[in-house]
């Protein structure tokens, strides 16, 4: 295997699964959103039968912030399915045997407690404020075990936690949790503001896992795909609550200020940690602790290579 195709190689994900493949050899064909449309059938197709990868890394995907989605509408679900699609199907007509789908946490039914296993898929209903992306997830997720199981080739979807880290979208409505905090901390800290505005009462948990630590184990595993289970969780392994990655900003960006709860907007799915443990099986050992984590991603961000 030589040549690996990274779709949604400008996206977070995408820029870093593509690094740590170039660092271990491989030849990386990375696809960019403005030259190629994966939203187009015909225009994937024609892609993906011209570079002629042995594996695709599919990172590629409509995403966004809690604010993002609820606004969003249908979008999340229409512009996910019709890429998923379009790759998935022209990966099999390529003859494209290596295949990882990179699915996300929010898959799983919402509210559950115990750290979600992947039996938990399908078992409840999903959380509302990002029900299409979710659905769209699912149904591509679906369509990677069909292809695998009907025509016997190592593809497989890896279920990621929230991910954070260099190259994150910061000061946009696509950001997530942790890159919102940090951009709204630093206009409190340029403007010597006197609070901080949350949405919902902070209470939800959330898991995040440092964005490097996955890619390296994803260009470390690329290879090994036969050995994997058709789905696998890969997640840091702890949550944590909203107010309290807040603290965590705040304390890294050496701010001392009130973070004001606003009750009139959703706080979102109570908690969504998943079980990890067979990724750990097959070496996935997430070594970046939080607040490294972070300060990591701050220093990134304050460079100026803001999004």
């Amino acid at each position: 295997m030589n040549r690996v195709l990274v779709t949604g190689s400008n996206g977070m994900l995408g820029q870093h699964v593509s690094l740590a493949l170039e660092g271990k050899g491989y030849e990386v064909i990375r696809h960019i959103r403005n030259e190629v449309d994966l939203r187009d059938h015909a225009k994937t197709q024609r892609f993906i039968l011209a570079t002629k990868p042995d594996a695709i890394v599919h990172c590629a995907a409509l995403v966004g912030g809690i604010k993002a989605n609820v606004e969003g509408g249908k979008r999340f679900y229409f512009e996910n399915y019709l890429i998923d699609h379009n790759v998935l199907t022209s990966a099999r007509e390529a003859d494209v045997n290596n295949l990882v789908y990179m699915g996300s946490s929010c898959m799983y039914p919402a509210n559950r407690e115990h750290a979600l296993r992947v039996e938990d898929l399908m078992t409840g209903p999903l959380e509302p404020t990002n029900f299409d992306y979710a659905m769209a997830k699912l149904a591509g997720a679906q369509l990677v075990s069909s292809i695998a199981e009907t025509d016997n080739v190592p593809w497989r979807n890896l279920i990621a936690s929230n991910l954070y880290g260099p190259g994150d979208h910061f000061n946009s409505d696509r950001s997530h949790l942790l890159a919102s905090i940090i951009h709204k901390s630093q206009i409190v800290l340029a403007n010597s503001l006197d609070e901080i505005e949350m949405w919902g009462d902070g209470k939800p948990k959330r898991e995040f896992t440092f964005v490097e630590d996955l890619t390296l184990w994803i260009a470390n595993t690329i290879t090994k795909l036969k050995e994997l289970p058709t789905y696998l969780n890969v997640g840091f392994g702890q949550d944590y609550s909203v107010l309290q990655y807040y603290q965590f900003v705040l304390q890294a960006m050496n701010l001392n200020v009130e973070i004001k709860m606003d009750l009139s907007k959703p706080s979102g799915n109570s908690r969504k940690l998943m079980d990890s443990s067979v990724a750990k099986s097959f070496g996935w050992n997430p070594s970046t602790s939080i607040h490294e984590g972070i300060n990591r991603t701050i220093d990134w961000y304050r460079q100026g290579f803001k999004k």
